[in-house]
């Protein structure tokens, strides 16, 4: 074995590992033996090394020491836009995917796939929409990527489209699944459970992540029983639940109330499983008491937790005092949470929330200074919503849309109706100390609204209007929009950065519990 000598089979590995583990001058010198044992024209070996570099400076002098400047081939290229995307230099990894002579699938599949790591789905649906304009057939792949991306925006018209595509071409793309599984994220994320029971009903093949997404799926939409009995049904099935399972369906049980269940699984972990709880677990415990309003004993679960809690797990806590006004409780956990994560700009917007609720708008002026003082921007509401396969985009205060003016018009009358109606806004979350209306007009144009209103001037009556918000919902829009789904007779499926709300003859599938 002392005599074994590294061969073209073996710098592919090294190079790849010096690649994922960020430490390139170690690269570099693997680099160095590659030219000097001669292994600089092997084609797995030169792409391997461009992956590694991940920069276009670096990656041409690869091409140049290795002798292969005048012979790009595909394979090449793919690797220098992959190592590119894979560092988060998406841009680059566009600009140089432009200028690629020629294409095959894994190109397209590459910056598909960077563009949704990198958080621009948008952009990654743009590319699948020339892909299929330059007659380029997406495989298992890309249809995966794509998927995704959907399961993100709301983009149901895309996705199903996607799978449109999957049956016709069902004897060269098989459902394995990798892509069932895909399928019916993507349909539960869009706001059709029953579609993506369908699917996952449908698949011949399924595994431990099938079973946890469709969990997932039913804990999104609220169905704690049905995530429950699922958990059951995948055993009976021979499937053995493990960590990802048990966030699915102590989640479901947090979005509904079922406290004493939540208390059964979480205990059943150890007990019967042999699945250690790790933070996340304990995380879903404390929000599911905080949401029911056993505060107290969340915060005991909290202190007497075997690891060290972190932010994620307060900001349950945090969030539960915004529920029930504990506004002593709140400002203890928010400014613990001020001090460990300095910069996120939620921590503020809630403790502020608490504050305002209070009407304590001293102190919620001190927030507000605390965030310029460390440079803090907040996240703004963003919601978007999917109409004739494209995607469109609201922003609170941006007026960049087309159809802006008319979108205004229809949300004032909107307004005078729901007023009619009895509806009076909730001021007690505008995190400003102004005037009452000035504070009702704000609440007005929050993003959730303004795509509402969009979708009612270009959607037929009756129509299934469905929005996607990056952030939580807040008190005024949910009562507005029960409204709206009563005084309008239409159904409005929204989906928040903490599930889904379907409201229907002036009701939500909530309940109020979210």
């Amino acid at each position: 074995m002392n005599d074994a000598k590294p061969n073209k089979f073996t710098y592919p590995t090294l190079l790849k590992a010096c690649g994922d583990g960020g430490i390139v001058a170690e690269g570099k010198q693997v680099h160095c033996h590659v030219v000097k044992l001669g292994f600089a024209g092997d084609g797995h070996v030169k792409s391997a090394g461009i992956r590694m570099y991940g920069d276009v400076g670096s990656a041409e002098e690869v091409f140049d020491e290795m002798g292969e400047r005048g012979r790009r081939n595909v394979g090449s290229w793919n690797a220098m836009v992959s190592g590119l995307a894979r560092r988060g230099k998406i841009e680059d990894a566009r600009n140089l995917f432009d200028e690629m002579p020629d294409r095959d699938e894994i190109s397209w599949s590459v910056v598909i796939d960077g563009y949704i790591k990198s958080g621009f789905y948008k952009e990654a649906l743009e590319v699948f929409n020339t892909m299929q304009s330059e007659r380029i057939r997406p495989g298992k792949f890309v249809l995966t990527s794509v998927l995704a991306a959907c399961a993100h925006l709301g983009a149901l018209d895309h996705g199903r489209w996607v799978h449109a595509y999957v049956r016709r071409k069902k004897k060269s793309i098989v459902m394995d699944a990798v892509l069932g599984t895909a399928l019916l994220d993507m349909y539960a994320k869009c706001g059709r459970l029953d579609m993506a029971w369908e699917v996952f009903e449908s698949m011949k093949e399924k595994e431990v992540f099938s079973w946890n997404a469709m969990i997932k799926g039913l804990a999104m939409h609220g169905r704690a029983d049905d995530a429950v009995e699922l958990f059951f049904e995948m055993q009976r099935r021979k499937f053995r639940p493990n960590g990802i399972t048990f966030i699915g369906v102590l989640n479901a049980c947090a979005h509904s109330g079922a406290v004493e269940q939540a208390l059964k699984l979480f205990n059943s972990m150890e007990n019967v499983y042999n699945i250690e709880p790790e933070v996340e677990h304990y995380g879903c415990l404390v929000d599911c008491l905080g949401r029911s309003g056993r505060l107290e004993e969340a915060e005991e679960l909290v202190n007497s937790m075997p690891i060290e809690p972190n932010p994620a797990v307060y900001g349950s806590l945090l969030g539960a005092c915004r529920i029930h006004g504990n506004a002593e409780l709140g400002e203890r956990i928010g400014r613990l949470l001020l001090e460990l994560e300095p910069n996120n700009s939620g921590r503020y917007a809630l403790l502020s929330n608490i504050y305002a609720k209070a009407e304590r708008w001293d102190d919620v002026a001190e927030v507000r200074k605390l965030m310029k003082e460390r440079g803090v921007k907040t996240n703004p509401g963003s919601s978007m919503i999917e109409l004739g396969g494209c995607v469109h985009e609201f922003k609170m205060g941006e007026g960049c849309h087309p159809k802006m003016k008319e979108i205004y018009s229809t949300l004032k009358v909107m307004i005078e109706r729901l007023e009619m109606e009895g509806y009076v806004p909730n001021t007690s979350q505008v995190l400003f100390n102004i005037e009452e209306e000035e504070k009702e007009t704000a609440l007005q144009y929050h993003s959730e609204k303004l795509a509402i209103a969009f979708g009612f001037i270009s959607t037929k009556p009756g129509e299934t209007i469905r929005v996607v918000k990056n952030l939580r919902v807040c008190d005024d829009c949910h009562s507005a929009i029960k409204l709206i789904s009563r005084v309008y007779g239409r159904e409005i499926a929204l989906r928040d950065r903490v599930r889904y709300h379907h409201f229907r003859d002036g009701t939500c599938s909530c309940k109020d519990f979210w």
